[in-house]
């Protein structure tokens, strides 16, 4: 039986289907149409953001810090908190469910862990001028990309054993290593609050 963790195109059944008809295999990397299929993938891929063809994690990062952007001007100031535990439960069905019907433990076009994180990192840095969310987007893709210390030891944490099986500690596991990575983030930023504020 081939390992579901490392086979790019295990089977998977189209949630608009019957149960009763053979499962669909998604394609290697998500299309639009693999999106589409369920409201989990469009979530977990970022409303589109996470199908950019390379480096997707940035993207999605870029989208999160536009949406924040245009949020905050269009509604005024939200009630980020709430929004985040919102976001952050909801990101673990939504991340679970897509990285089961990608059958990887933590697919690349996955950005919803980057959306809640960076949305957090802005929220803790306003009323941050654009220098310093600059300045939080590079250091937030660094602690991302690179996974130095904690964030490495974060992105490891949760990952299942060979031919384990992705669950909701893995679903969470996507989620938590860029929740460690904003930490970092702040962490460095945070100090230096009255230099760009």
């Amino acid at each position: 039986m081939p390992d579901p963790m490392h086979d790019p195109t295990p089977p998977m059944q189209d949630p608009a289907r019957d149960p009763a008809h053979p499962p669909m295999r998604p394609p290697t990397r998500p299309t639009l149409r693999f999106m589409l299929r369920h409201p989990a993938h469009v979530i977990a891929l970022g409303f589109g953001s996470g199908l950019a063809p390379r480096a997707p994690g940035t993207f999605g990062t870029l989208a999160a810090w536009a949406a924040f952007v245009l949020l905050e001007r269009g509604f005024g100031p939200l009630p980020w908190l709430p929004l985040l535990v919102a976001g952050l439960l909801l990101g673990v069905w939504a991340c679970t469910l897509c990285a089961q019907h990608l059958g990887v433990a933590d697919p690349g076009a996955i950005v919803w862990d980057e959306v809640i994180a960076f949305w957090a990192v802005l929220w803790l840095i306003a009323p941050a001028g654009w220098l310093a969310q600059l300045l939080a987007f590079a250091l937030f893709r660094y602690f991302d990309a690179a996974k130095p210390g904690p964030v490495g030891w974060a992105d490891r944490l949760f990952k299942p054993a060979p031919g384990g099986t992705v669950g909701w500690a893995q679903g969470f596991g996507i989620l938590f290593d860029d929740l460690v990575a904003a930490a970092c983030t702040l962490l460095l930023m945070l100090p230096t609050r009255a230099l760009w504020t």
